[in-house]
């Protein structure tokens, strides 16, 4: 069974976007991943098919009506459909690469974009949606984000990468920033690969790997390492 993501937004336009290049688009083109962009203005009624309207209580911007979204959400995700219902919004959880294996091992996901400054809540409550963040920073709609998380699913997705291996040596996987890489020329600008790399002692190698790992994931990103002091004690 194929991985098959909804996703509901006012530019279906913008997908698959970069989805329909390289590996994803590959996997695409084979079905090992479907991609349905449905417009939810479609699901709006009246004369000018309204999709917004003012905040309750006052304030600038429009924010998305709860009745429309929820017609278009019930139209793509009927009783039964057990994918996961996903609403990008940069106050949701943040997307880890384990979320991002959990996806991948599923059915699939329909996938919200909001857009204005954001989505009536009772409709985030009445119909399940689960807020994913990518970042703290925010961006014109959920389109650009949708199409990152579908990304990050994707490439992960059995037979996407042609090298099982490459997806599970990567930042994150393994709770760690990847470690450097480098290929020939022996000699770039006076810059030489390191010794060890080049040695054929693969022990040395793994070693060397998982030091720079650590050492690169202390200077950018000590929140990582909080779950892994055992190993920095040794």
């Amino acid at each position: 069974m194929s991985f098959r993501a909804t996703i509901l937004t006012l530019y279906p336009e913008m997908f698959p976007g970069h989805l329909g290049l390289s590996l994803a688009g590959r996997a695409l083109e084979r079905g090992d991943a479907e991609i349905e962009a449905v417009n939810i203005r479609d699901h709006a009624t009246g004369r000018h098919r309204n999709v917004d309207d003012t905040p309750a209580g006052g304030g600038a911007g429009m924010v998305l009506r709860p009745d429309v979204l929820a017609r278009a959400i019930d139209a793509v995700s009927p009783e039964g459909d057990v994918r996961p219902r996903l609403l990008m919004s940069p106050r949701g959880k943040p997307l880890t690469q384990a979320r991002v294996r959990e996806l991948a091992d599923g059915p699939g996901a329909v996938i919200v974009c909001g857009r204005f400054e954001g989505v009536d809540q009772r409709v985030i409550e009445a119909r399940n949606l689960e807020e994913v963040s990518i970042g703290d920073y925010v961006l014109s709609g959920g389109e650009p984000a949708a199409l990152i998380l579908l990304d990050a699913v994707i490439r992960v997705l059995p037979g996407v990468m042609g090298n099982a291996a490459s997806g599970t040596h990567e930042s994150f996987e393994t709770g760690l920033l990847e470690h450097p890489h480098y290929t020939r020329p022996q000699v770039f600008e006076d810059r030489e690969i390191p010794a060890v790399l080049t040695s054929g002692n693969h022990r040395a190698v793994d070693e060397w790997r998982e030091a720079e790992s650590l050492r690169l994931t202390r200077e950018r990103r000590p929140d990582l390492l909080e779950d892994r002091k055992d190993q920095l004690a040794k």
